[in-house]
Order: structure tokens, then sequence, then C-alpha cells
């Protein structure tokens, strides 16, 4: 059964002739109904029952939607899949529909592609098939002669090409239905890259709160103990008796010394996690400490439109905060500037220095890691620095809409 199934498949079409036939039967029928709805809905547009015309319009359109991507999968096993349904219901999805791309090339498809492609080709292929029979039987009907002895032989040859073209025509059909009639590619991928999106933020947000939670934990835990440490080592160094003995006084000093040493470090570890002062006063506060404590002079001006997220205001500290430790160590600039400012759609952060030059964001983990960092909220990083300098580091993050 199956191999007298796939020979006839092989040699009648008998699936795509049924597809290209029944194809241009329903969007000849139908091709009048859409049009006179478009004139109506269209002529009437301006009162409500032009709304009601195009409303119909619509379901209709859907329709045969629907009924097309149906018969592709019914006869020829192929699956196109349908737009994503609007989120609003009611009247809102309605309207949702007539913004949608989509909902304008299924009209389309159904207004002129189904009345040309579709009703010629069930004609070319009704012609070839129902044609080529009656011609090629003719001899048993018809009386042989002279002038008509090659009637058969072009019935026959009708019916030989009739399987091909169904299986060209039927492919020419799909390959206009999928994009009229389905999701483009990117339509398609928006709702992945949406979600790709909203996951990557939902990372970003997670990897900054732990951030947040080591900070205070180190502040309130080990800093703090720390601290204790070399206040004791401090009133038992300073309380130490004269007759001491050296040893015992040399290692209460080196204690001493490494304990605050320590304190030093921990507190910058600390501070470049993310620090405290960020999320209570913001990026003015925080970044006057980071000026403060640079080895190089700098100079801070600070003009913001509002307070960015907490998420675009670390990635700017961070930046400040490396720009300038990349300064110190390798510019042998005299002095620098940070300059942030921000509008409705970014935040920019510009530093400055009047190094020697010769930076590039491609070398160097510093610059490598501002790059990725910057990178992971959308923004973009660009570095100038000519030899002889100055170097201009400038990071833009756009604030959303």
């Amino acid at each position: 059964m199956t191999t007298n199934r796939s020979r006839a498949e092989r040699w009648i079409a008998p699936r795509h002739t049924a597809y290209v036939v029944l194809g241009g039967l329903v969007a000849s029928l139908a091709a009048p109904v859409v049009w006179t709805l478009v004139g109506l809905a269209t002529g009437l547009v301006v009162v409500v029952v032009g709304v009601a015309f195009l409303g119909l319009l619509l379901v209709l359109s859907e329709g045969l939607s629907r009924w097309h991507r149906a018969r592709a999968e019914a006869l020829l096993g192929v699956v196109v899949e349908a737009p994503a349904e609007p989120a609003a219901a009611g009247w809102r999805g309605w309207l949702a529909r007539l913004g949608r791309a989509t909902t304008w090339r299924q009209l389309a498809y159904h207004a002129f592609v189904a009345p040309t492609v579709l009703a010629v080709s069930a004609g070319l292929v009704a012609f070839c098939w129902g044609g080529g029979l009656v011609l090629a039987s003719s001899p048993l009907w018809l009386r042989v002669s002279p002038d008509t002895a090659l009637t058969p032989v072009f019935g026959v040859g009708c019916v030989l090409v009739a399987p091909w073209l169904a299986r060209r025509l039927a492919a020419l059909d799909l390959a206009i239905m999928r994009p009229m009639l389905g999701e483009t590619r990117g339509e398609q991928l928006t709702p992945r890259v949406t979600a790709l999106e909203q996951t990557r933020a939902g990372v970003i947000d997670a990897a900054d709160a732990e951030r947040r939670r080591i900070e205070r934990d180190l502040h309130d835990g080990a800093q703090q103990r720390l601290t204790s440490l070399a206040l004791n080592l401090g009133m038992a160094r300073s309380t130490l008796a004269p007759d001491a003995p050296p040893q015992a006084r040399r290692a209460i000093e080196e204690a001493h010394d490494e304990a605050k040493q320590a304190l030093a470090e921990l507190r910058g570890f600390v501070r470049g996690l993310h620090p405290a002062v960020l999320d209570e006063r913001g990026l003015d506060a925080a970044l006057s400490g980071i000026v403060a404590r640079s080895p190089v002079p700098t100079s801070l001006h600070v003009l913001l439109a509002q307070r960015p997220p907490r998420t675009l205001e670390a990635v700017a500290y961070f930046v400040v905060s490396e720009a300038l430790t990349n300064v110190a160590k390798h510019s042998g600039a005299t002095s620098a500037t940070v300059r942030v400012t921000s509008d409705a759609r970014r935040l920019v952060v510009e530093v400055t220095d009047n190094g020697h030059g010769g930076a590039t964001a491609g070398t160097g983990s510093g610059l490598t890691g501002l790059t990725n960092r910057v990178a992971a909220v959308d923004g973009s990083l660009a570095v100038t620095s000519p030899a002889g300098g100055p170097t201009v580091l400038r990071a833009e993050l756009p604030c959303g809409s």
C-alpha cells in the first residue's frame, strides 16, 4: 500500500494537484469578498459602519490565513507557523492587529497574490489534467483525421507535464505563503531576543546585588574585626613598658603595621566591589571619593538630568575607578578630568588625561575589562589616545526610553 501510494505521489502528484487547485478555487471565490470589504472599509472608515466592515475584513483575513496554512499542512505536510497573537484582548487586541505588519501582509496575500498566482496556477494545473485527459482520449469519441492526429499526443504531453507543474507551482505558493501568512525570521527572533535581554538584565542585577551583599558582609564583618585588631595592637604598642623585650616590641610593631596595611587594602577592595556611598548618596558623591584618592590631580564634573539606574551607576563607577587607576599606573599624566553627563537616553562617562598616550581599547587587561563591563549593559567604549596624548576614554551607557 505504501509503495503504491509513493508511486502515485511520484507520477501523478495528487496532493500537489489538490493543493494548487483548492487554493486557486478558494482564492478566486474569496477575492471578490475581500475587495468588497476593502472598498467598504476604506470608503466608510470615518463612520461606525466603516469600522465594522474593517473588523469583518480582519476576521475574514484571519480565517483565510488559517485555512491556507491548514491546506499546506494537510496536503503537503508543511507547517507554516502562525504569527503570535497580540497580548491585549478585546478591542485593544484588534487595534494591535492593525498596527502589525503581519496583518497587512496577510491581507495583501488574499487581495493580490491569491487571486493572481493561485488562480492562474489552479487554471494551468486543471487545464493540464482535465484538458490533457480529454485530448488524450479523443480517439475514443472523435474520428481521427490528419488534422487531428496530433491531438492525442498533445493531450498525453499535458498529462505528463501536469504532476511536474503542480509540484513547481505548489513550491512557488509555499515560498510566497511562508513570509506573508507566517512570521519572518526577524519576527520569530524578536521574542527570543527580548527574553534574552530580560534574562541578561536579571543576571546583571543579581550580580550587582551579590556585590552589594559581599560589600556589606566585609564592611560589617571582616573589616570591623580587622579595625578592632589594629586598634588593640596600637594600644598594646603604645602601652609597652620601656623595659619590654626588643623582640616582643618588634613583633607588636610589625603586627600593628601589617594590620593597618591589611585594613587599607580591604577598604580599597570593598570600595572596588560596590561602595556603600553609591547607594546612599549617588554617583556624584561616590566619584568624589575616587577623585580625592587618585594620586594624579583630577577634576570632577557631574551633571545628571536624573539619577541613573543602580546598575548603570555601578558600571559608571567601575569605569571611572579603573580608568583613573590606569592613568596613575601607565599614562605618566600630571592631571586628569572626569566628566559625567546624562539625558533621557544615555549616561556618558568621559575620562581625559594629559599623559603620553598610546592606549587602545584592545590591549591591556584593564581596558579589556572596561570594554566587557560596558558591553554587558549594551553600552559602548571608545578610546582616543594618539602618541603624545592626550588620552580620552568615553563610555556611553543606554538609559532606555
